[in-house]
């Protein structure tokens, strides 16, 4: 598909470009929202995104996961409800750059709004159906409309300190109405092998670092080993020590990249215990060694 054919989103681009001059991720003043800019297309390449709303105003990305691919532009936002390693790459709308905004995905507040959903009949759809962690669902009038009331508040400290974190719970909770509401009633659940799976994988996300014991994990998922392995796959398309070392690499890479600290710095902060092992696997991963890869990344 051509750039020429990307949906544009006039006014959300327009509130991002005032916001997010230069390319990059930025975070904001409201907890957890970022905005994207990319000024020219990016190949394929390893990715990691905690979960969240992905809402683009102009431009292209495609996720790919397994066998999976998926499409999020414009005209349709991604909703990922686990933390998770994809590839994905960017195209830009003709000299246009690409820009985006991140909504975080809490699993507090989606447990408070579910609370608040559930006390009313027929209030939203069931817990039925096929879950998967990650997709791209059209997008709709009112979701729109919050994200840009949402990227005006950005505008204004006060406004964003006051009406930021509503403007994220009205999008959360417009999110769980929508076409991917089965995952993220899923990730808060108490029972089903995709709420367990989802337990691990935050679990795992927040200890990286740390020695993880895999017979652990399966037994506080109440599986047997072969069980969990066989589950985590199933929604990750990778192993648990393989999904582990995909984030310690990408926490190593933004230690790098935005703190500055040394290879043999980050090896260490995120659970290596070799720097030259760790050299290797993100070579393997990223396709540059550490210092290549940052200095490529790196202005000037």
């Amino acid at each position: 598909m051509t750039n020429s054919v990307l949906p544009v989103n006039a006014e959300l681009s327009r509130l991002i470009l005032q916001l997010q001059p230069r390319p990059g991720v930025t975070d904001t003043s409201v907890p957890g929202v970022t905005l994207m800019r990319v000024d020219e297309d990016t190949a394929r390449i390893p990715v990691f995104y905690e979960p969240g709303i992905f809402v683009i105003a102009q431009g292209r990305k495609m996720g790919y996961l397994g066998e999976h691919n998926w499409q999020y532009d414009a005209a349709n936002y991604l909703v990922m409800s686990v933390p998770l390693p994809f590839e994905c790459e960017t195209r830009v709308h003709g000299k246009e750059p690409f820009l985006g905004i991140k909504v975080p995905v809490d699993a507090g507040l989606l447990r408070e709004l579910l609370l608040q959903i559930e006390t009313l009949p027929d209030a939203g759809p069931s817990d039925v159906g096929a879950t998967i962690p990650m997709a791209s669902v059209a997008q709709d009038d009112t979701l729109n409309d919050a994200v840009l009331r949402l990227t005006r508040c950005l505008q204004n400290p006060l406004e964003s300190h006051v009406l930021g974190p509503q403007l994220v719970r009205e999008i959360v909770f417009r999110a769980l109405l929508g076409g991917q509401g089965t995952a993220l009633r899923a990730v808060v659940g108490r029972q089903g092998n995709f709420s367990r799976m989802a337990r691990a994988l935050r679990r795992i996300h927040t200890e990286y670092a740390s020695e993880l014991d895999i017979e652990t994990l399966a037994q506080e998922a109440n599986m047997s080993v072969s069980a969990f392995h066989h589950n985590f796959k199933e929604m990750t398309f990778t192993s648990p020590l393989q999904y582990l070392k995909r984030i310690r690499l990408h926490k190593a890479w933004m230690l790098m990249l935005q703190d500055g600290v040394s290879v043999s710095v980050a090896a260490n902060r995120v659970g290596y215990e070799s720097p030259s092992q760790f050299s290797r696997e993100f070579k393997r991963c990223f396709g540059r060694s550490p210092v290549a890869e940052i200095g490529a990344l790196q202005p000037g």
